[in-house]
């Protein structure tokens, strides 16, 4: 498999897998921060490139956390940054402000806590329905003229939203939601992203961690709430696990590594992000650029796996979420 993939006509050439570092601050529970550094410096050591986060991941840790293991080793290292969302002390999200002045400053205090001089890419979190796209791609077109920042990526928007948020600047990468079983973005994202010319930076990979089969068991792990994850859903959802544990045993992988292995051949500007939280995990998600999937067993794959039983976030947000607005939801 090539060493290298390019995040579209207008971002960084990366390493074919990044690493998402949310699951590093207590999303999906406790982590260890000591684990999570070597998590990060082995990331680095096997070639990953780029790290992913939000400034409101752990409400500022995450960032820190990663400016920590970054001490020595930021030109090994593209940082990838989500900003807009808003939360409480408590925990709580408050909404979502990307207004021009916000965007310059949550720029200054992600620079601050990841201890960096620039950002490699800059996103939105999600569309702010009071603030013209168009403002906040503007604003961060300025935070490149006075080199904070190095190209502009959107997460979670329609094909209405990429096309005027790219006619200000272009745009390196949208960042969404794409597995075996949450695949809409094929329909009419996906085939606008190759018309553009922009790259895909894909998480829930393995739908945050269903297609492993882990548990949401640890005190504050948000999956919990996850239609996904629980009654009728659960169970059904349990199924396609079982399907795909049949299915990598008889390509003699790891479902794990089947289900990366899937979303890394069906384009080369896709990029999965991987949430490894430790390195055992890592390992177990770098051994997929190993597995070569032909056509034929990409028809058999997806013939085998169905679109998951409920939808990806709970009701309120799928409601609020932009890339879902009359788009196919599978």
């Amino acid at each position: 498999m090539t060493t290298t993939r390019a995040l579209g006509s207008h971002g960084p050439t990366v390493f074919p897998l990044a690493l998402g570092c949310m699951g590093m601050s207590g999303v999906y529970g406790p982590s260890d921060e000591a684990e999570s550094i070597a998590t990060i410096h082995a990331a680095l050591e096997a070639g990953i490139t780029l790290l992913d986060t939000g400034d409101f991941y752990g409400t500022g840790h995450n960032e820190m956390l990663i400016g920590r293991a970054l001490k020595g080793r930021r030109d090994q290292a593209l940082l990838s940054v989500k900003f807009g969302a808003l939360r409480g002390p408590d925990g709580s999200w408050l909404g979502l402000d990307a207004r021009p002045v916000a965007v310059k400053n949550a720029v200054a205090y992600s620079l601050t806590r990841l201890g960096v001089d620039h950002i490699d890419i800059y996103r939105p979190a999600r569309l702010d329905p009071a603030v013209p796209i168009e403002h906040t791609i503007a604003a961060v077109a300025e935070l490149i003229k006075a080199g904070y920042v190095r190209a502009i990526g959107l997460s979670e928007v329609g094909p209405d939203t990429i096309r005027r948020a790219h006619a200000v600047h272009p745009i390196a990468d949208l960042q969404i939601e794409y597995s075996l079983i949450s695949r809409g973005p094929e329909a009419e994202i996906f085939p606008l992203l190759r018309e553009l010319g922009i790259g895909v930076t894909a998480y829930g990979v393995l739908s945050r961690g269903l297609l492993s089969g882990s548990k949401t068991t640890a005190p504050g792990d948000f999956r919990a709430r996850l239609p996904r994850f629980s009654g009728d859903n659960g169970a059904q959802n349990r199924r396609l696990v079982e399907t795909l544990q049949a299915l990598a045993t008889e390509r003699g992988v790891k479902p794990v590594q089947l289900a990366i292995a899937w979303v890394l051949a069906k384009g080369d500007t896709i990029v999965p992000v991987v949430g490894a939280r430790t390195r055992a995990q890592l390992a177990d998600s770098l051994a997929a650029l190993e597995v070569r999937l032909t056509p034929e067993e990409l028809t058999r794959i997806e013939a085998a796996m169905p679109a998951a039983a409920g939808s990806r976030y709970d009701e309120h947000q799928m409601r609020a979420l932009d890339s879902e607005r009359g788009a196919a939801k599978r």
